[in-house]
């Protein structure tokens, strides 16, 4: 892995250093030369949030992410060696269709590492989408409240500074914990997803962004346009990892 430190409000791998423009000091932005190299970084951060949550509270709960980058992380952790029953897996959103449509984020996360090590099926809690957005936002809200705080979240980034299915342009979101969104910008239309609220309700944010596709959303985050990911990651303690793709040349 490329080492990264943070020096004079700069963010060092070897000699190439970016500058953040953020003045938020809880969010770091932490610049990786590659997908790959992003994907194992959160994986780390997983395992380790994993031990320290389980030595402190005697459990893990972690919220997962749909999207390539997060998959490609949730495959490195197969082969760990970790306390899998005292994990809680939830989700920072999904989509409404069929439980068993590729489309799932459940469903990609099950293929990738749910199946594939030994945590309870009852300490999965996938959102029951495909019983409508309304139904399923109720009912997730209900399951999550009494578990707050959650240990960590994993969140990604779209091209249009979406992350979990809060969109741009879309009205305000409910003081609630999960709400019912219609009308996405992209396929499917009806989703569930965390609220801020909830999102920020953790002791520790990720989020991963990777990819040239993102560099402009990035970009405009970085330098204060308000859009959904910025709301989510200014509310807690949040590192974004990025890749060159994404970061471009500063």
């Amino acid at each position: 892995m490329v080492a990264v430190r943070r020096s004079a409000g700069r963010y060092v791998i070897g000699e190439l250093r970016v500058t953040s423009v953020m003045s938020d000091e809880s969010i770091a932005f932490l610049l990786y030369e590659s997908v790959e190299q992003v994907a194992a970084a959160a994986a780390g951060r997983i395992l380790t949030a994993a031990r320290d949550a389980i030595d402190a509270r005697g459990r893990f709960l972690l919220v997962l992410a749909g999207g390539r980058t997060p998959v490609v992380a949730y495959t490195l952790l197969v082969d760990q060696v970790a306390d899998w029953d005292r994990w809680h897996i939830f989700f920072g959103d999904e989509r409404c269709v069929p439980a068993d449509h590729p489309d799932r984020n459940s469903l990609a996360a099950s293929r990738a590492f749910l199946d594939r090590v030994p945590i309870p099926a009852s300490n999965r809690h996938p959102i029951a989408a495909e019983q409508g957005a309304e139904i399923a936002a109720a009912r997730y809200e209900a399951r999550i409240r009494p578990l707050l705080p959650f240990d960590l979240v994993l969140l990604g980034m779209g091209e249009d500074g979406h992350t979990a299915s809060l969109f741009p342009g879309h009205p305000p979101h409910p003081d609630g914990l999960v709400t019912a969104v219609h009308a996405a910008p992209k396929p499917p239309p009806d989703r569930v997803s965390l609220t801020p609220r909830a999102l920020a309700a953790t002791r520790a944010i990720v989020i991963l962004v990777t990819g040239r596709g993102k560099r402009r959303a990035l970009a405009d985050w970085r330098r204060g346009v308000d859009l959904p990911v910025s709301r989510v990651a200014s509310a807690g303690k949040t590192e974004v990892l990025m890749d060159r793709d994404a970061a471009g040349s500063e």
